[in-house]
This record gives structure tokens, C-alpha cells and sequence, in this order.
């Protein structure tokens, strides 16, 4: 079992962040002093740290710096707050895995824990075994955190489907374009479970939140003293994703120097970590995603024009969820049962008025916003199903739309239900989709009129 460390001295949120991990299998141990922490160090091993970098006894620097001297395998994310982000980047420096600022809600972590504890895992098999091979060590590589992709029924649905099918199995270049919040990155995710690298690392790295000063490490890592903090050899993300996928999220946001860099490295496949005189191969695939207009950008001198190409061999369109209306209580239901399982409440489902609200509104925040209503409502929630009124005042009270969700209003629904099975020569999801409702709901309604196919 993977154990973890949180040092923090905010005990309300150390307590928080324990049962948040412990839910999902972690073995964690909460410390509140940097004293306590180190005599937890000195008692068991742990494979990572989620430390503060404020705490009342001790700089959390200092428990870094003796960390990576006597546990260099264990990796630590350091927590800090937002005005302290060039103590973040001397983190870095020294040897932090990642850096988030609070406050954050804990599952924003689990990807940067879960590609933490997969270069934990390479270090560990590198000093432990000399002999084993690369694709040895990417197989023992077991992955932290699962993202279930809901694929929905909609025509843009269906097509986003087909695109990740034909692409997945191939080793082509795949960029990914739509609005924040549509879910990039589980599409990526996607791509990467179907295709022949699923066995190996999938590495997503944010490059809006990777400081300048740190991004040829970054990328490429670096070897011990090769600058001022550099206190032990580092795996960059490449080599870290050897074999597998490296995810680039929010590519339009990389430098330019470091865009040549990249170029290069896609090119040669090869790297060189700062510092080192050595080259290594690399065998990743790169998948990249973006909010922007990046060809655009590459018209404006912001994006090389060669990089871009490199990295659009086949593009992707994610729909937002406005686009994809028959797919939106899919999603909402899904959400549901996350929070459920998360907060611990058994809410089944949501209220004919929600459910129309829900419709009228035009989410622009996709996927994302939806998933933070939806885990509202269940905190707030006190019956078996979701009221209207613990909905946010902007959903609750948007104005009805033309195309909104109105079979429960219909008194003729049986007969409005058996047309649409009708047109859709007796296809239940085509059947949901003309109804304006998710799968589940027709299902209901169908044992509710005893209609059967």
C-alpha cells in the first residue's frame, strides 16, 4: 500500500487531506510540526510527502533538504500559499517533485501524486536493479489514479468516440483542442489506455504552471550539482514517460526556448538532462491539448510553426458541453455517483425541476463546473433526491429555453415516448437523445408504462 506523509500544521486541513487519501487506499500519516515529521521519518518509510512549507517549529525547506539527502527516493510535493511562489521555486530547485498553492481542493493533487509516485517507482527500480530492463521496469509501473471516460450518445459524442478509436492505436502526434473544463485530459487518458502504451506511464504535466527558471529540468531533468540546489540527479518528464504517453497540457503557454528545446527533443528522440554531456533515447508518444487558437499564435510569432506541426500529426475537437446536450445528465449522473462515494451520502437523483435547470442553463464552465455543482448539491442535499433550491442562483433561476427539457410536463409522455421509439426504429439510446434525456431516465420510464421491445 502507498504511504504518504502531510506535514501541516493547519490541523482541520491535515485531517481533511487523511480521509481524503485514506478513501482512495493511501496508508497516510498526519504530522503537524516539522519535529513530529521527522520522527515519523525516522520510524517508517513513506513513499511520498505532502509538506507545508510554513510550519511553526521549522522552515519546510529544511525537511526537503534532509529528505532528498537521506530518503532520495521518497518524493515531496510542497504546499504553499499563493504569495509564496519563488519559495516554490527554490523548492523546485532543491528537489521537490511539484509545488501546489492552497487553498486546493485535495483531488486536484491525485494526478501530480500519481505521476510523483511513478518516478518514485523508476528511481527505486534504477538503485534496486541494475540489471532489469526498461520494459520490465514500465510494466512493475502501477497506476494511482483511474478516470473513468464517459463517452455519452450525442452526434458530437459519437464523433469524438470514433476519432479516439481510429487515432489510440497508432503513435501519431495528437493535439487536443477545447474550452477549459471539457475534459482534455481524460481524453488524453483515453488515447493512451488504447493504444499499445497502456501498460506504461502516462505522464500529464500542466506547462502553465511550470516556472521558466525550472523548465529545462522540468522537461529533461538534470544531474547533481549541475546548478546551485541541484543536490541529487533528477528525472524529467520525459524519462519519466519513457515507453508511454507524456500528456502537455495547455501547450500554448510553453516559452519559446523552451519550445526549441521540445522541437528538438521530438525530432532526435533523445534528451539531455541540464548539466549532463549524455544523451538518452526516449520512446514516448506526446499528446498536447489546448484552450487556444494556436494556429493563431503561430501566425502572430508566439508558436513555432515546425513545433506545431510536429505536434498536430492528427487533431482532436473536444465539444463543449452546450454542444452536447443529450449527453448532459449522462455526465450529471456520473458526478453523482462521485459524489456519493466521496462524501458519503446516498442522494439518487435529481428533482424534474433540477433536471430542467440543468437544460436551460448554458455551462460555461463544461464538464468542470458541472462536476463542482453536482458535489455541491449532494453536500447540501438532505433527501433522497436533489432539490431546485440548493442549485446555485445562476442555474436555479435561468431563464427557460426553447429546447429544454419537457417530457414530465407533457401529460401525453407514453405517447411522446413510444414516437421516439418509433423514429428511432426501437434504438433506446437514439430514443433518449430525441427525448432530450439520459438513458437512465427512459429506462424508468419505460418500466413505468410497461413498454416493451
Amino acid at each position: 500500500m502507498v504511504s504518504i506523509l502531510v506535514i501541516e500544521d493547519d490541523v482541520a486541513f491535515a485531517t481533511m487531506l487523511k480521509t481524503f487519501f485514506e478513501k482512495r487506499d493511501y496508508k497516510v500519516e498526519n504530522a503537524f510540526t516539522a519535529a513530529e515529521g521527522f520522527r515519523k521519518l525516522n520510524s517508517e518509510t513513506f513513499d511520498l510527502i505532502l509538506t507545508d512549507v510554513r510550519l511553526p517549529d521549522q522552515d519546510g525547506l529544511e525537511i526537503l533538504l534532509q529528505v532528498k539527502e537521506n530518503y532520495p527516493n521518497t518524493q515531496v510535493i510542497v504546499m504553499t500559499n499563493y504569495a509564496e511562489i519563488n519559495m516554490a521555486v527554490k523548492a523546485m530547485k532543491i528537489g521537490a517533485f511539484d509545488y501546489v498553492s492552497k487553498p486546493f481542493q485535495p483531488e486536484t493533487i491525485l494526478q501530480t501524486i500519481h505521476n510523483a509516485l511513478n518516478q518514485g517507482t523508476a528511481a527505486r527500480e534504477r538503485s534496486e536493479s541494475g540489471e532489469s530492463t526498461a520494459k520490465e521496469k514500465r510494466q512493475s509501473i502501477k497506476p494511482v489514479l483511474t478516470t473513468e471516460f464517459v463517452k455519452g450518445v450525442s452526434d458530437a459524442a459519437r464523433k469524438l468516440n470514433d476519432y479516439i478509436d481510429l487515432v489510440a492505436p497508432t503513435n501519431m502526434s495528437v493535439l487536443i483542442m477545447g474550452e477549459s473544463g471539457t475534459g482534455k485530459e481524460q481524453v488524453a487518458k483515453s488515447i493512451h489506455d488504447k493504444s499499445k502504451r497502456k501498460g506504461a506511464p502516462f505522464i500529464a504535466v500542466d506547462c502553465g504552471a511550470i516556472p521558466k527558471e525550472i523548465a529545462s529540468s522540468e522537461f529533461f531533468g538534470h544531474i547533481k550539482g549541475s546548478f546551485t540546489g541541484a543536490i541529487q540527479d533528477k528525472t524529467g518528464h520525459f524519462e519519466a514517460a519513457n515507453g508511454g504517453t507524456l500528456f502537455l497540457d495547455e501547450i500554448g503557454n510553453l516559452g519559446y526556448d523552451l519550445q526549441v528545446q521540445l522541437l528538438r527533443a521530438l525530432q532526435e528522440r533523445k534528451i539531455k538532462p541540464v548539466g549532463s554531456n549524455n544523451e538518452i533515447k526516449v520512446d514516448i508518444r506526446v499528446v498536447t491539448a489546448t484552450n487556444e487558437d494556436l494556429s493563431q499564435a503561430v501566425r502572430e510569432g508566439n508558436f513555432r510553426e515546425d513545433l506545431f506541426h510536429r505536434l498536430n500529426e492528427f487533431s482532436i475537437e473536444v465539444p463543449a458541453l452546450r454542444e452536447r446536450r443529450e449527453d448532459l445528465m449522462l455526465f450529471a449522473e456520473h458526478f453523482l455517483d462521485e459524489a456519493n462515494s466521496e462524501l458519503e451520502k446516498d442522494v439518487v437523483g435529481f428533482s424534474e425541476e433540477a433536471v430542467e435547470a440543468f437544460q436551460n442553463y448554458n455551462w460555461p464552465g463544461n464538464l468542470r463546473e458541472l462536476k463542482n455543482m453536482v458535489k455541491r448539491a449532494v453536500l447540501l442535499t438532505q433527501d433522497a433526491i436533489i432539490p431546485v433550491n440548493v442549485l446555485p442562483h445562476e442555474i436555479a433561476h435561468t431563464p427557460k429555453s426553447e429546447e429544454s427539457y419537457g417530457l414530465f410536463r407533457n401529460k401525453n409522455e407514453e405517447t411522446l415516448i413510444l414516437d421516439a421509439l418509433e423514429k428511432a426504429n426501437g434504438n433506446k439510446s437514439k430514443a433518449a437523445r430525441l427525448l432530450s434525456i439520459d438513458r437512465k431516465t427512459l429506462y424508468n420510464k419505460l418500466k413505468q408504462y410497461n413498454i416493451k421491445l
